[in-house]
């Protein structure tokens, strides 16, 4: 008798390879997540303190920036924040459906700056809803704009005692009557231009010397 153990060979099938290979793949990217992860954590451990450095330098130095820029866009920034300036501005929408146009709609908001300031900025919410308070649509627009361009419909600053007209469209929506819609508009962001610093050129410029007064300059000495 053959007392020697016997060793038995199994060949890995097709599904089995299959696996390994898998588990494989799949501890390998897990570690180099893993160093990719310890690495940007040291780096970015590194690189905190310059980051808040160089935010800080660009901070400071907006004043100086400021003062350095053109006129016209130095005063685009000579201006505030004022959410209570909102009950000076008359805001009034209107949404009609154009016949034989594939569902468009078409809605006209008038605004009227009821105040004595000038607003350097203005963002509406426009919403057309239905009679079941159902969003039809929704647009944000550019009611005033630091500067007016044509370019994505900068309207330009809203003057004081000013009313200004403008339009939107959407095409194409599931609306049969007019009489169903209502429109509602709300101020997402008003900024007030700062007319009591004046503008970027009258701080900048320098004053005038000052002429004597004939009246009461010394009389001049006669060698």
């Amino acid at each position: 008798m053959n007392d020697f153990p016997q060793i038995i060979y199994k060949r890995h099938t097709f599904l089995s390879a299959l696996a390994m290979g898998i588990s494989a793949i799949i501890i390998a990217f897990i570690v180099s997540c893993t160093v990719v992860i310890i690495y940007g954590m040291n780096f970015a451990g590194d690189k905190s303190e310059e980051i808040v450095s160089l935010a800080e330098e660009a901070i400071r130095g907006l004043p100086k920036l400021q003062e350095s820029l053109p006129p016209v866009l130095a005063d685009m920034l000579n201006d505030h924040r004022q959410p209570d300036y909102s009950t000076q501005l008359t805001i009034t929408p209107s949404t009609t459906l154009l016949p034989n146009d594939n569902g468009t709609v078409k809605t006209t908001i008038e605004i009227v700056n009821n105040g004595k300031e000038v607003v350097s900025l203005l963002s509406l919410r426009v919403v057309v809803l239905t009679s079941r308070n159902e969003i039809i649509t929704e647009s944000n627009e550019w009611a005033a704009t630091p500067i007016a361009a044509d370019h994505d419909n900068w309207r330009g600053p809203l003057m004081p005692s000013s009313r200004r007209y403008f339009v939107t469209s959407h095409k194409a929506l599931p609306v049969f009557s007019a009489d169903d819609l209502k429109t509602e508009v709300e101020i997402t962001d008003i900024r007030i231009w700062n007319s009591d610093k004046g503008t970027w050129f009258e701080n900048r410029k320098s004053p005038e010397p000052e002429l004597p007064d004939p009246n009461t300059a010394a009389p001049a000495e006669i060698p």
